[in-house]
């Protein structure tokens, strides 16, 4: 059942044409063709037509009175001419617009938006862009590096110079949509007129015609090739980030811009640092001696290795800062942190003088604590 035209357009009864227009517009473009692919397109399409046919009705103020007075059915009963009233084309055939619901949207958006007679087979337009991925390790996102990535992409033939047609000749304007790319047929409805547009079937839809085809690409225009091309990944870069390689992508067609190329980087796990942005992370094992008696460790980085003076009775998970020995921050000279948890490495197995050792240590703890709060307890105490 057929919705009445103010709720298709989402307006109250009383709304001015001001608020008819607004709201034609805005699901005018959203249910446009244009804006809907794949599987939303045919519902898109019906609701189009219906949001069309409202507003042709709603923003002619004789036709509205006349939608107002009688009720929705009712009018449209009249305007088929299945029932009383004026009979198919008694309120204008709806064709206040001359040409049907694309006439309506072209007289809205003057033809800048999408419509059909905005398209212009001949029209520069860009070349496609491209994506690919390439991995670093985490010491080249440091640094920086330069990768060579081999790609393949569509560029104009270099014969015919991306016309498609054999060197000495030219493509000719298409006789049946004359250069367009579009053909367009009209037919009458009680609803008024309307146009179906159509790719043109003799040009298909390139608005031109090659009689002799260039031998060399085969009339495309373009023929696929392999390149090799060169990419410098900045130091400091991150997983997922993008670098443009601008022109690098696919051919243009009417002397339209060459696409992009897209390198996506992913930087590969380390065995020994995680990274939260510019920050990186350690786990360093040390002695219960050291983490006893303190003194200096040898910490790795991203770089090399430094020296670093453990504080006695270093408790298992205390995490230290290594300030400036993370990652560079991208294009920035400034680096993140470095921060060392420390884990306590024990023995697997204890020599005899070691045992000798801790027994002496251990009775000496005794002497000095109560049991159980000396100086291993206070190590080892989480």
């Amino acid at each position: 059942m057929a919705r009445d035209f103010y709720e298709v357009l989402g307006v109250s009864r009383d709304a001015d044409d001001a608020a008819i227009k607004q709201a034609y517009r805005k699901l005018a473009k959203k249910y446009h063709p244009d804006m809907n692919k794949g599987d939303k397109a045919k519902e898109a399409e019906e609701k189009f037509k219906e949001v069309n046919e409202a507003y042709s009705v709603l923003s002619d103020a004789e036709k509205r009175r006349q939608y107002d007075a009688m009720g929705h059915e009712a009018f449209q009963q009249a305007a088929s001419g299945a029932g009383p009233g004026p009979g198919a084309g008694g309120f204008g055939g709806f064709g206040g617009f001359g040409g049907g619901f694309g006439d309506i949207f072209e007289t809205i958006f003057g033809g800048g938006f999408g419509g059909s007679s905005s398209r212009n087979a001949n029209a520069p337009k860009r070349g496609r862009t491209l994506r690919y991925d390439v991995g670093i390790d985490l010491e080249e996102a440091f640094t920086g590096v330069e990768k060579e990535l081999r790609i393949g992409r569509n560029e104009a033939c270099s014969t015919c110079h991306g016309t498609g047609a054999k060197p000495g000749t030219s493509p000719q304007t298409c006789p049946n949509c004359h250069g367009t790319g579009q053909v367009q047929t009209v037919q009458q409805t009680p609803l008024g007129r309307f146009m179906n547009v159509q790719t043109c079937p003799q040009c298909g839809g390139t608005g031109k015609i090659i009689q002799t085809p260039c031998e060399d690409c085969k009339g495309k225009g373009v023929k696929h090739v392999q390149r090799k091309i060169k990419v410098k990944i900045p130091a400091g870069i991150d997983v997922g980030q993008v670098i443009t390689l601008q022109g690098e992508g696919e051919a243009g067609k009417n002397g339209g811009p060459n696409g992009d190329v897209q390198v996506v980087v992913n930087v590969r796990p380390h065995r020994l640092f995680d990274r939260d942005g510019a920050d990186l992370y350690l786990d360093l094992d040390i002695s219960y001696a050291r983490a006893a008696l303190g003194g200096d460790i040898v910490v790795p980085t991203i770089n090399g290795s430094v020296k670093y003076h453990v504080p006695e009775t270093t408790k298992p998970g205390t995490v230290f800062r290594l300030k400036g020995q993370g990652m560079p921050k991208l294009r920035s000279t400034i680096r993140g942190d470095l921060y060392v948890k420390i884990n306590i490495e024990m023995p697997k197995k204890f020599t005899e003088r070691q045992k000798e050792l801790l027994r002496e240590l251990g009775d000496m703890d005794e002497d000095r604590h109560e049991k159980g709060k000396g100086v291993f307890d206070k190590i080892f105490k989480k």
